[in-house]
């Protein structure tokens, strides 16, 4: 009796076939690679990187996320691993180029074991058992909970993030600015609490000046002009109205046509849109308020209206922009003038007033009572620099707001990789089986942190280890090393901390991307006919690592 028939796998000959050890040795050496592009921007001695997009555009950074997302790469690994920065970026807003560096070393211990043939789901149990461990040690051991009132402690953690970029020199400038706008859009009510940074708190570049001209505005500052002359550009304590629906004519939903017999059904018609407008202007009017806002247009004629009704205009604000300045001014949005009522009228803004900033008008909504909206006004040389000085404090608000949510810190300076590697290394001593020498090479992949924060400051890595190694020993958890002398200090007396968010999803990620590579043993790529003419077929995802 003949058995079941086997399924027959027919690959065409334009796809490129990569099977078993080959596959995940290139994926390590796709992993290291990426992990040495931004090796040199951990700690306060980063370099920097010049970055040129096709635009002709430079960027300057030492942010491992914004570096990646400009670099092209061909290898799938290293996609992945581009991806896991812009994930850390987006979770927890910082440690993005610490992510890439585990995640690289990660791979790299694994390379051993499979050249003995070790079998990867074996490397695979022994993370997953180490992850928990770190995680676990991290929570229970290491984490110290920190006192929201006392301002000080806050102030210390947002500083140490700072302390390793470009706006080190300004880090007292950075931290209050980063404290006070997470402060302002802080919500806490029955149970739950908010910080919706991303949405709420605007950053607005403007050239000029200096840096230590930036500050938050308790308010929102829009780069806009009235529309008519007339209007008013300084008014206190104003009525503020929002609208989302255009002040012109509606014209017809779909084609409309219009048959005219008379020379006096020209005149009718824009009889009836003058009518129209002049009835919205009305109900507008009605509800008395000093200031209109719309996401839509303003035709000439409604201008001229609210002009005469003492009501200043500003048209086609960004439906985000508008979103903040209800938040701030305690308005409501309305779509059509004629369900106003005198509820929609914001009157928590202490003054609206339209300056010219170099070339350009800015509006001005400021002086409000508890806004739950800002904006932060950035000055600077130019706009490569603001770029720049908008990263860095976007990472710094991101450690306030981890710090609000959940206020418990860990040593920076590597202390915290030297401890849960310490301690882990001493548990690994009673594991048995062959899962404990890949377990025991994954703690201390931990130690590339300090390694790298010595190399970049130029300290003898070697010494330097073995004195840090010599201190967790006897049991000094928040021994690190300086990241501007190389010197081991203690974190406690240097006050450089890190919230326990941003180290529990470095780790998370770079473990877990590690685990997801080494399972990876087949990987096919296909390509069109005509890449034969230009050097026949596909592009082999695991022979090139980067372009």
């Amino acid at each position: 009796m003949m058995g079941a028939q086997q399924p027959i796998i027919v690959l065409n000959q334009n796809v490129k076939r990569e099977q078993g050890r080959k596959v995940q040795i290139d994926n390590i050496n796709a992993g290291k690679r990426i992990a040495e592009v931004v090796r040199t921007c951990l700690g306060p001695r980063a370099m920097l990187k010049m970055l040129m997009d096709p635009m002709g555009g430079i960027c300057l950074t030492n942010d491992g996320n914004a570096i990646l997302r400009e670099i092209t790469v061909q290898h799938p690994a290293a996609k992945s691993l581009i991806e896991i920065a812009r994930t850390q970026d987006e979770e927890v807003g910082d440690g993005t180029t610490s992510v890439i560096i585990l995640a690289g070393e990660t791979l790299a211990i694994a390379q051993p074991f499979l050249s003995q043939n070790l079998h990867p789901t074996v490397i695979i149990r022994a993370y997953r058992s180490a992850l928990e461990d770190m995680i676990n040690v991290l929570q229970d051991t290491i984490a110290i909970t920190i006192d929201l009132n006392n301002e000080v402690q806050v102030r210390e953690v947002i500083k140490a993030c700072i302390g390793t970029k470009f706006m080190s020199q300004w880090s007292d400038l950075a931290v209050n600015i980063a404290d006070a706008a997470v402060k302002t859009v802080y919500i806490k009510e029955s149970g739950r609490k908010e910080i919706d940074i991303k949405r709420y708190a605007k950053v607005e570049k403007i050239p000029g000046g200096r840096i230590e001209d930036s500050y938050v505005l308790k308010g929102i500052m829009l780069n806009k002009d009235v529309t008519h002359q007339k209007m008013k550009r300084k008014i206190e304590k104003p009525r503020i109205l929002l609208l989302d629906c255009s002040l012109e004519y509606k014209k017809g939903e779909s084609m409309t046509n219009v048959e005219m017999m008379k020379e006096e059904d020209f005149t009718k018609m824009l009889q009836q849109e003058e009518e129209f407008v002049g009835k919205m202007c009305e109900e507008i009017a009605s509800v008395k308020p000093d200031l209109v806002i719309t996401e839509k247009g303003v035709s000439d004629l409604a201008q001229h209206f609210l002009v005469k009704a003492g009501i200043t205009v500003i048209r086609r604000v960004k439906k985000s922009d508008n979103n903040r300045i209800a938040r701030a001014t305690g308005s409501t949005i309305v779509n059509r003038t004629d369900e106003l009522r005198e509820e929609d009228i914001g009157t928590k803004c202490g003054l609206f007033e339209v300056k010219k900033i170099g070339d350009e008008y800015f509006t001005f909504l400021s002086e409000c009572e508890d806004p739950k909206a800002c904006t932060i006004v950035l000055r600077g040389a130019s706009r490569d620099i603001l770029k720049e000085v908008e990263r860095n404090l976007q990472d710094a608000m991101s450690v306030a707001r981890n710090i609000y949510l959940n206020p418990k810190v860990v040593g920076g300076g590597g202390a915290v990789e030297m401890a849960v590697s310490h301690i882990l290394t001493e548990k690994s001593k009673s594991m048995t089986g062959v899962e404990q020498w890949p377990y025991r090479a994954v703690v201390q992949a931990l130690e590339v942190i300090p390694r790298t924060l010595a190399q970049n400051c130029g300290a003898n890595v070697i010494r330097t280890l073995t004195t840090l190694r010599a201190k967790h020993a006897a049991g000094g958890l928040t021994w690190g090393i300086n990241g501007e002398s190389g010197d081991i200090v203690d974190m406690n007396e240097l006050k450089i901390w890190e919230p326990l968010e941003v180290k529990l999803q470095v780790y998370k990620t770079a473990v877990e991307t590690g685990i997801l590579l080494l399972r990876i043993d087949d990987v096919v790529s296909g390509s069109k006919k005509k890449d034969k003419e230009t050097g026949g077929g596909a592009p082999q995802a695991s022979e090139q690592a980067m372009e």
